[in-house]
């Protein structure tokens, strides 16, 4: 069942960032963060309404909560914003960057230490990154980076601190309950933003003209977040989060397939190495 689940996000992830370039290149960041968390809001309620006292009965996991959902925020803009004027092919790798920067939490937070092979991976990973973001060296005289990847970079930073969070939040409550109140959170902003520049219409209009790409999208993104939660239950973490980072390959390959992207060879050597050394690194260092 574990297996199971943990491919079901693997697959759900890939195309879920696939369908959000699509998303935001029509909408607008704001308006497709919109339709994906008042989907879960919505739908998720039914499974957590009888654990939500427990938010409120602990001070910590209220504030703990609110905090994951400010930093969620601030990286999903990011990230939709990368994946709207980007190239899929290169943004993806990049948000591999995700693993480095959470065991870089643990490690001044709780204490934990890398070692050699996981500091080796590490500097593999970025040594990756800056070949898939680097469009043209021109003899190292002018570096051309591609568009998207500073947001993609903050993006990614952000959310290496948003997974930390999860998992604390998590303890506190539980995975499915941490999904629901972080999406609540950011539906209600996104709503605010939206009435102060007078355009709500346009998110009745849009989903009038586009509702199976809306709940497409929902659907895929939030089945992933769902699914990853359920595959820890399972499997060890390791596992789960091994095949769940590979969703970045699949994405990737999207990108490069359907939206007929170019890399040069550089690029594509860079992303083989920035995922293989993610996966890599996200195996060893859960065990």
């Amino acid at each position: 069942m574990g297996i199971m689940f943990a491919i079901f996000a693997l697959i759900s992830w890939g195309i879920g960032d696939f369908l959000i370039q699509r998303t935001t290149r029509k909408f607008g960041d704001w308006i497709a963060l919109l339709y994906i968390t008042a989907f879960a809001s919505i739908v998720l309620l039914p499974f957590v309404y009888k654990d939500l006292t427990r938010i409120f009965t602990f001070n910590s996991g209220l504030l703990l909560l609110l905090l994951h959902s400010v930093v969620l925020i601030f990286a999903a803009l990011f990230d939709f914003e990368a994946l709207r004027i980007g190239k899929l092919s290169v943004m993806e790798p990049i948000y591999a960057l995700e693993v480095p920067v959470t065991a870089a939490l643990a490690t001044f937070v709780i204490k934990e230490r890398l070692s050699n092979i996981q500091t080796v991976l590490v500097i593999s990973l970025m040594i990756g990154i800056f070949l898939v973001a680097t469009k043209s060296f021109n003899f190292l005289k002018h570096v051309t980076v591609e568009r998207g990847v500073f947001y993609a970079v903050t993006a990614t930073i952000a959310m290496g601190g948003v997974n930390f969070l999860f998992g604390v939040s998590a303890r506190v409550t539980n995975p499915m309950t941490v999904n629901w109140f972080t999406s609540l959170f950011l539906a209600v902003v996104c709503l605010i933003y939206l009435l102060m520049n007078s355009k709500m219409s346009l998110v009745a209009e849009d989903f009038k003209k586009s509702k199976k790409l809306v709940l497409s999208v929902s659907f895929f993104d939030n089945f992933a977040w769902v699914a990853y939660a359920y595959s820890i239950l399972f499997i060890p973490i390791a596992i789960s989060v091994a095949l769940s980072e590979s969703y970045i390959a699949l994405a990737a390959l999207l990108g490069l397939i359907f939206n007929k992207e170019k890399l040069k060879s550089h690029q594509f050597a860079g992303m083989v190495l920035t995922i293989v050394s993610a996966v890599v690194l996200a195996v060893i260092t859960d065990k």
